[in-house]
């Protein structure tokens, strides 16, 4: 399918837009949700005209932020070739690459990852609207039921035993980070930027030109480690184009890849 082809298909789709509703990252804020009929045919190149234009998924919903006088909420990709790490992400990938293995496994319930999944939000979020529902059905929901399109668990383990999983959806033009989670006693090792490095060099190995990371938030820390990887690129309802170098320079944060996206 061309790319003429996949836009049109998006545009055919019959989109919904909420009533407004607490903002979950800028306090004070209210929020309005932009969702993509649940009752269409999704697949991956469906989905991939919509990230493309700044869609994302949580489970089998695919949304786009449509708040009223606000744009904060910026769509950002990872151009694979142009990428470079910078002095810390060298430093955490020489690090982490000696001694922990990545394991490409299905989308498929695993009770190990959804007991690190629930010590994750407990010790990370637990303040968080996620953290209000920890049930396996929504877990199930969230990020292990088929949505129409391909999803991967890649596992991270130390010494054999499960630090993190990043889960990621394989597009035709690259992958997008879901979600990851990892052991809350190994923060010291940065594995979120981890499994960020880990999926720009999966797309580099599939000769994937991208790595979309969902949207970043200036004024949200739990977002800000997302201006850290650069060149970023961003959307701007038009088209993509590189973040503006200033921005990214003078943003801090954590290392925070299990924000939902």
């Amino acid at each position: 399918m061309n790319p003429d082809d996949e836009a049109s298909r998006a545009r055919q789709l019959a989109l919904y837009l909420t009533a407004e509703h607490p903002c979950a990252y800028l306090e004070g804020r209210n929020a309005r949700t932009l969702f993509v009929d649940p009752l269409a045919r999704m697949d991956s190149h469906t989905y991939q005209a919509l990230v493309s234009q700044g869609f994302r998924r949580s489970g089998a919903h695919v949304y786009r932020p449509a708040c009223r006088g606000c744009a904060r909420c910026v769509p950002v990709r990872i151009p694979v070739a142009a990428f470079r790490p910078n002095r810390s992400q060298r430093r955490n990938w020489a690090r982490n690459v000696q001694d922990l293995q990545v394991i490409d496994t299905p989308a498929a319930f695993d009770p190990g990852h959804f007991t690190l999944y629930l010590r994750y939000l407990a010790s990370r979020h637990p303040d968080g609207a996620m953290a209000g529902d920890t049930s396996l059905e929504s877990y199930r929901r969230f990020l292990v039921e088929p949505w129409g399109g391909v999803t991967r668990f890649l596992e991270l383990r130390l010494d054999g035993q499960l630090a993190g999983v990043a889960v990621t959806d394989l597009l035709p033009d690259g992958l997008s980070a879901v979600y990851t989670f990892f052991d809350p006693d190994l923060c010291s090792r940065g594995l979120g930027t981890f499994a960020v490095l880990t999926q720009i060099e999966c797309a580099r190995r599939l000769r994937q030109p991208y790595v979309y990371l969902g949207y970043w938030i200036e004024a949200s820390r739990k977002m800000a480690y997302k201006a850290h990887f650069a060149p970023l690129e961003a959307w701007d309802g038009q088209r993509w184009s590189n973040l503006m170098p200033q921005i990214v320079t003078t943003v801090g944060g954590i290392d925070g890849p299990g924000d939902r996206n």
